[in-house]
């Protein structure tokens, strides 16, 4: 699929937040195993990497720029700002101008790159106008510090709006087949071309989605969780999962699940559930 027209990825991508300490904070205590799948990620075919200035904070993307700078020709980095931490498993959403820019600037340092090509924000703060975050991208932008704004935690209404102000090329919501509670934001990203990134792509939840995962599953001698990514790579040509894991066995079980040939009746029976 192509992001914001010249952007080329697969449609399978890693998110890499999980690579960090508990509580998505600080170096995990293997940090080489965490370099090692960022590398082996690339190896598989992966090529776009989607991380955040909050997740660490910083040390996500000090991880990827630590295991693969210089950057080989393809390969797309998105990362967000727009989310401030104080400690493990805390996050606040911190929507400022002043501050997308600071840690747009941090972000560009600490991945070793003189533009970003994808910048999404993480999520819309309530504090700060709607406007002012949006058009604080755009600005981003004109000033040529990233290439495409994106978005990520937003509702249709907040999609519209942002698209009267700058070109949106990205939409990162959480969307899986056990919810589908964004499937507006699908619905649009589809019939508008914008790339709808699916986080949590793994997390069924329903007990009825996990039932419904398991005979496919077994049929298929696959994991419930390799179904549930060959349903979502089916369902719309929009939708692009971005898994993530610190295990490279994971790993490869996650880009497997590309080559999951899905009959009709399949991706009809898990499509059917209403959760």
């Amino acid at each position: 699929m192509t992001i914001g027209g010249d952007l080329t990825v697969h449609r399978l991508g890693y998110g890499a937040m999980r690579l960090c300490g508990p509580g998505i904070w600080g170096w995990p205590a293997d940090r080489e195993n965490a370099l090692r799948v960022l590398r082996r990620a690339l190896e598989l075919g992966v090529n776009f990497i989607d991380t955040a200035a909050s997740y660490g904070p910083g040390v996500n993307e000090e991880q990827i720029a630590q295991a693969l700078h210089p950057y080989p020709q393809g390969l797309v980095i998105a990362t967000k700002g727009g989310t401030s931490r104080k400690g493990p498993g805390d996050w606040t959403r911190d929507g400022r101008p002043a501050q997308l820019a600071r840690e747009c600037e941090e972000s560009l340092r600490r991945l070793r790159v003189d533009r970003i090509d994808l910048y999404q924000l993480h999520a819309v703060d309530p504090r700060v106008p709607f406007e002012d975050q949006i058009g604080a991208l755009r600005g981003l932008r004109d000033a040529g510090k990233i290439r495409h704004v994106g978005l990520s935690n937003v509702d249709l209404n907040q999609l519209q709006r942002a698209q009267r102000i700058v070109e949106i090329v990205s939409v990162q919501n959480n969307y899986n087949v056990g919810n589908r509670y964004s499937e507006p934001v699908l619905d649009h990203c589809a019939a508008h071309g914008i790339a709808f990134i699916a986080y949590f792509p793994l997390d069924g939840g329903d007990i009825d989605a996990v039932n419904a995962l398991r005979p496919i599953a077994a049929a298929h001698r696959a994991t419930i969780w390799q179904v549930a990514l060959a349903w979502l790579l089916r369902h719309s040509p929009a939708l692009m999962p971005i898994p993530g894991t610190a295990s490279a066995a994971h790993l490869e079980e996650n880009v497997a699940a590309a080559r999951l040939p899905l009959s009709d009746a399949e991706y009809r029976s898990l499509s059917r559930l209403h959760l």
